[in-house]
Parts: C-alpha cells; sequence; structure tokens
C-alpha cells in the first residue's frame, strides 16, 4: 500500500523569525509507515484549501499558547506566547479538515486547538487556575514519564493501547476547562484534567495532552498512536 502524506504543522520561533521543528513529530510518522511533509504557515485561502485537498492526513503539534480570543476569553497575564500566524493557518486548516473528514492527530497545543475551535475553552494558566499536585510541566528529559492517565475500558483509546492507565510525559501550562460538545474525553489525569480527546463520527479525529513525540521509541503505548494515525490515513 502506498505511504501516506502526512501534513506536519510548523513549529515557529519568533526571535529567529524561522520555522523548525521537533525530529519525533517527524520520525514518529516515517517509523509508523507514512510521510511527514512539514507544512509552511499562510493565510492564503487558496494555499490552505490545496493543501487540504491534497494530504492524507495532519498532524498539528505542539509550541504556543492559543490564543483566548478563540474561547471568547479575554487575554490575561497568565497565559503564555502566542502565534497568531499558527492561530490563523490552523483554525482554516483545522475547518477543511473536519469538512473533508481528513485524519488528523493533535499533540498538546493540538488538543487545546480543536477543543478551542469546537467550542469549548481552556485554563490559560493551571497552576494558577486548576492548582492541581499534578506535575504537568515537568522539567527535562521529557522522555521521563511523570503522571498517570486513566482510560475507561473498550473507549477508542483502550481500543488503540490496550490498557486502563498510561504514565506520560507532561509539558504544558495550560488544558482543557470545557470540553465542547463535539468532543469525547477518552483519558484523564489524576486530578480530573482532561489528557485525550476524540472527535465521534468522524474517520479520526485524536489528541493528547502528551508529547508521544519524545519517547514513542521508549513506550510502544505511544507509538500505537503514530501507527494508528497513519494506517487511517492510508486511502
Amino acid at each position: 500500500m502506498e505511504r501516506p502524506m502526512i501534513g506536519v504543522l510548523p513549529l515557529y520561533d519568533k526571535n529567529k523569525e524561522s520555522y523548525w521543528m521537533l525530529p519525533g513529530y517527524m520520525k514518529g510518522i516515517e517509523d509508523a509507515g507514512g510521510i511527514p511533509i512539514m507544512l509552511p504557515l499562510t493565510s492564503d485561502i487558496e494555499i490552505i484549501t490545496k493543501i487540504a485537498n491534497r494530504f492524507d492526513g495532519f498532524l498539528f503539534t505542539g509550541g504556543h499558547d492559543v490564543n483566548p480570543k478563540i474561547y471568547g476569553e479575554n487575554v490575561e497575564d497568565i497565559c503564555g506566547e502566542m502565534c497568531n500566524e499558527r492561530d490563523d493557518m490552523e483554525t482554516t486548516l483545522f475547518k477543511h479538515v473536519v469538512d473533508l473528514d481528513k485524519p488528523a492527530f493533535g499533540i498538546c497545543r493540538g488538543i487545546q486547538l480543536f477543543n478551542a475551535l469546537l467550542g469549548g475553552t481552556l485554563y490559560q494558566d493551571i497552576p494558577t487556575q486548576l492548582r492541581s499536585e499534578v506535575e504537568h510541566n515537568q522539567a527535562p528529559p521529557f522522555t521521563k514519564p511523570v503522571h498517570n492517565v486513566y482510560i475507561e475500558k473498550g473507549n477508542p483509546l483502550y481500543h488503540i493501547i490496550q490498557t486502563e492507565s498510561l504514565k506520560v510525559n507532561s509539558y504544558h501550562h495550560q488544558g482543557i476547562k470545557k470540553l465542547s460538545e463535539q468532543l469525547l474525553s477518552i483519558a484523564e489525569a489524576e486530578d480530573g484534567l482532561i489528557e485525550a480527546v476524540i472527535m465521534p463520527q468522524k474517520k479520526f479525529i485524536l489528541a493528547v495532552q502528551w508529547h508521544p513525540e519524545f519517547n514513542y521509541k521508549l513506550d510502544d503505548y505511544n507509538f500505537r498512536l503514530f501507527k494508528e494515525f497513519v494506517t487511517s490515513c492510508e486511502k
């Protein structure tokens, strides 16, 4: 079977005015059988439309905070660095992905973006607004798992990884506050924070709060996420 072509949303360094990429995003797709291609950041509707139609699936990467204006809130001082270029492109691209029923895998910022674009809200800063004792924003090395997530037996994530609990790495200060009515929670942390979602009725729209790109080579559960995503992209 022909390897699927998967568009990977770029990371952006404002100071260097450059796109960049963590190798785990690309290698995770490649090792799972796909061909990863880093996309440009653009607001050109024609280009985004062609990208949406041409690629077999999309990986929405981690990175900047989602602008609270997307989910109807003012930007508080506790919010981190944002990137309007990413917000603009990813908003348009995600709408196309949903309409075309193309597979999409969201990681960290990705789960937050999906939720915000579909009508949910976010904690702008977990330490301030949730006051959890769970270590959500760990120090390096990011391959080290630091807290558990719990998966109800029989749900779609359990079907993929075949376990009811998973110890994950965690590198974020924002997270889902109010879940979109269009999403289903499929994993939670010990403090109740949502750690994974799917968009039911779609071919494959799944997102996780942790970072499988850092440790998929060390943890087969995380590799299965990449594998299931890539398999869903095959024509």
